[in-house]
């Protein structure tokens, strides 16, 4: 198996408040930590200037190339965003023992955070609002059904933020009413309403941001976005980040992997979809893989409206040049685990996703798993994380590391050469 000399990558991140910097620190963050577990080097670039979306090179080596892929780096920094750096030498093959190997991944950090800034935006009362909108829209649209039907746990995780606000709104009507209810004047109110909204306000707000309660109220009012695919603002950006990753793909390099977690599954299969519906043929003679970790695809698809995600996400399916890899977890709740998402949205006779099923208390140590496990947000997050223990799923090898992300499909394969 030859090793990977150059990549392309382009990771869609998921629904979180971080601009394409924020994912870079955090991505190089995770590298160091992938690094000194598995014993390579990595050097990670400066964002290339003017990069839309944010750019940067990845250069890993094995022990003998360390010192070199600093200076490397800085000689091979390319002169415009969006020109991929020449690979230095040739990479050898897996197997010969030589220590010599050098990798070169030209990462785009593909992230929505104007989306959610604008999802965000408004006062509390308008976010309620908007929520138990999106909320409404989803159990008519005959999300809730599916997400139960499919996966439980998804369907729970839907649930809650909703759940938990309207037993806050229950009681702070409680609170106010609650002279007239033990038969005092209404003129009692005039006490009992501000303490209402005060629990409201300076009791249940900051106790709900524990949980990201707005957050994940923002998180589905994109959701129906793209699943209905009817505002203008979101067709336009998602138009524009197709024709960034256009110019990203004309890029030479030995692979291309194109990686996406939670919510940012629904934006990469919408772009690659584009792509595909315009130019048939663009993946044509290139070895691509699609990486879904933890997807969220379902979590749009299941709307009834949504006609135009399912047709792409069978456009992906039926592509030859494209290898899909849906990574799952059991321990990760906001995943739809063990569903076959292509087959779901409606395309039995399409090749399924190739399932891969991690475990993330693999990756950590028991001290760090148990720390986080009760944390569903953050268990979620982990498979772009950095591993404490070498395990079968490392983010940062499969989109910097010498071998070809198609060896994550196989438990079998070596994560780096012999």
């Amino acid at each position: 198996m030859k090793l990977i000399e150059k990549r392309v990558v382009l990771h869609f991140a998921g629904f979180e408040p971080l601009d394409g910097a924020a994912h870079r620190a955090r991505y190089e963050r995770s590298a160091k930590q992938s690094a000194a577990v598995w014993g390579y080097s990595v050097e990670v670039g400066a964002p290339a200037a003017g990069s839309d979306p944010l750019s940067f090179e990845v250069t890993t080596g094995s022990g003998a190339a360390a010192d070199a892929a600093p200076e490397a780096a800085a000689d091979a920094a390319p002169e415009a965003a969006g020109t991929a750096p020449e690979a230095a030498g040739t990479a050898p093959e897996a197997g010969t023992g030589s220590p010599g190997w050098q990798t070169k991944s030209w990462i785009h950090m593909v992230d929505h955070d104007a989306l959610v800034s604008r999802l965000r935006g408004g006062n509390t009362l308008s976010q309620i609002i908007t929520g138990f909108r999106s909320c409404a829209q989803i159990i008519l649209e005959g999300g809730m059904r599916g997400y139960f039907r499919h996966a439980w746990r998804f369907g729970l995780f839907f649930l809650f933020p909703f759940m938990l606000t309207a037993l806050a709104i229950a009681l702070t009507v409680q609170i106010a009413v609650l002279p007239y209810g033990l038969g005092f004047s209404p003129w009692h109110m005039l006490w009992s309403g501000p303490l209402a909204l005060c629990f409201f306000i300076f009791a249940f707000l900051p106790f709900s941001e524990r949980f990201h309660t707005l957050h994940l109220f923002a998180d589905w009012k994109m959701a129906v976005a793209l699943g209905r695919m009817d505002r203008t603002d979101f067709n336009d950006w998602l138009e524009d980040r197709a024709a960034a990753v256009r110019k990203a793909l004309a890029q030479e390099a030995d692979e291309y992997v194109i990686s996406s977690h939670s919510m940012g599954s629904n934006v990469a299969a919408h772009v690659i979809g584009i792509l595909l519906e315009r130019e048939p043929e663009i993946f044509k003679g290139k070895r691509v893989v699609f990486a879904t970790l933890g997807s969220a695809i379902l979590q749009c698809a299941l709307l009834s409206s949504a006609t135009q995600l399912r047709a792409r996400v069978g456009l992906i399916a039926r592509c030859e040049d494209i290898s899909w890899l849906d990574v799952q977890c059991l321990t990760d709740s906001i995943n739809f685990y063990k569903v076959p998402v292509v087959s779901v949205c409606g395309h039995g006779d399409a090749p399924e996703a190739k399932m891969i099923l991690i475990r993330v208390k693999q990756m950590l140590t028991r001290k760090h798993y148990r720390k986080i496990r009760k944390d569903q947000l953050r268990v979620h997050r982990q498979y772009v994380l950095g591993p404490d223990l070498k395990a079968p799923f490392d983010f940062t090898l499969m989109t910097s590391g010498p071998m070809p992300a198609s060896v994550f499909a196989s438990p079998d394969e070596k994560r780096m050469p012999g």
